[in-house]
């Protein structure tokens, strides 16, 4: 079976290693001190912050080796500055006719996605849509709840 492929600007794989290393050294040294501290109190049996603090490392594990995965797994991509069409690292103001709304995304990989900065995946319904179009071109979504239509105004 082929490994899942994780694609990433070189800025995204840096955040992303310096993230790892975070969670590996000083947050697991946290969650240690803690579990540490309340084995300290007694009776683990009855002890709501133990038990807080061991879920938290197992969820803290869990990070490291999803996050460990994606990092080995990574395809780093160029930068691209050609503006004459849409792909990864583009930003796109785009227009959508039926909610009478202009929107500006920044196309991203999967791991540098953030909604609440409008950094969208490549493989969204909206990335996957806008890839490789140009300036007035007029593009379908087909999101989950239905298809919709975005004209580009402007890749920057």
């Amino acid at each position: 079976m082929a490994e899942q492929q994780f694609i990433m600007t070189q800025k995204g794989y840096d955040e992303a290693v310096k993230h790892l290393k975070y969670l590996q050294t000083e947050k697991r040294q946290e969650i240690v001190d803690r579990i540490t501290e309340a084995r300290s109190h007694g009776d683990l049996s009855e002890n709501a912050e133990y038990d807080a603090a061991r879920n938290e490392q197992a969820a803290n594990e869990g990070e490291i080796v999803e996050l460990d995965y994606k990092i080995k797994n990574a395809v780093i991509i160029e930068e691209n500055t050609d503006d004459s069409y849409v792909h990864i690292g583009s930003k796109v103001r785009v227009y959508d006719e039926e909610m009478e709304e202009e929107e500006v995304y920044e196309i991203t990989g999967s791991m540098e996605a953030n909604a609440m900065e409008n950094k969208i995946s490549n493989e969204s319904p909206v990335g996957k849509a806008l890839l490789k179009h140009k300036v007035n071109e007029p593009v379908k979504v087909l999101a989950p709840d239905g298809e919709y239509k975005l004209l580009i105004r402007e890749i920057f």
